[in-house]
């Protein structure tokens, strides 16, 4: 058994006896925060990716892809040679090189913000970079009629997690919000 978006809605539906609009309309939210609680709890080799890239010389920052997670490795290609950057906190990266003209081979790399690492010392190169990290796959929400691997593979963790949000949301008996995190955690 696997679930669509659709069908994953109507067990909901089904299972609570809620066709309420204030439920219907959260619905993707209990399905999305059953999505999160797994990437969470699992770490399946399924969901990372690797991905190359090149650093800009001069340019101290390094986009992060739009599905990143967590970050697993950022490795850097010199002269032929391949080594790691070391992942450190923004306040060390700025006291290291405090001036943003240094140049050199890059060591260190930090999360700048969502969208960017910040990389010390600034590259003097257009350094390769090979970036390993964990992705957020698309959500059975937001993938039409198709299904997901979680939903072909974990269908009733799938269900069961968002069965949790959902009698959560309508304040349910606690015995019965604790049957369905049992059935959660047993399937994970």
């Amino acid at each position: 058994m696997s679930f669509t978006y659709a069908t994953l809605k109507t067990a909901i539906q089904d299972y609570t006896d809620n066709e309420e609009a204030t439920f219907v309309n959260n619905l993707p939210n209990f399905v999305k925060a059953a999505e999160d609680r797994i990437f969470e709890a699992v770490d399946l080799e399924y969901f990372r990716k690797n991905v190359t890239s090149a650093m800009t010389a001069s340019d101290q920052f390094l986009t992060v892809p739009d599905d990143l997670l967590a970050v697993f490795s950022l490795q850097i290609t010199t002269t032929g040679s391949e080594s790691f950057l070391l992942q450190k906190d923004v306040n060390y990266l700025r006291e290291y090189t405090p001036n943003a003209s240094t140049t050199g081979v890059p060591k260190y790399y930090a999360v700048f913000s969502v969208n960017h690492f910040l990389i010390a010392p600034t590259p003097n190169s257009a350094y390769t970079v090979e970036l390993h990290y964990y992705y957020r796959p698309t959500s059975l929400v937001d993938s039409g009629s198709n299904t997901t691997w979680i939903s072909d593979n974990a269908p009733n963790v799938l269900l069961y997690g968002a069965l949790f949000e959902a009698y959560t949301f309508m304040k349910g008996e606690q015995d019965v919000l604790a049957i369905y995190e049992k059935r959660f955690m047993d399937g994970l």
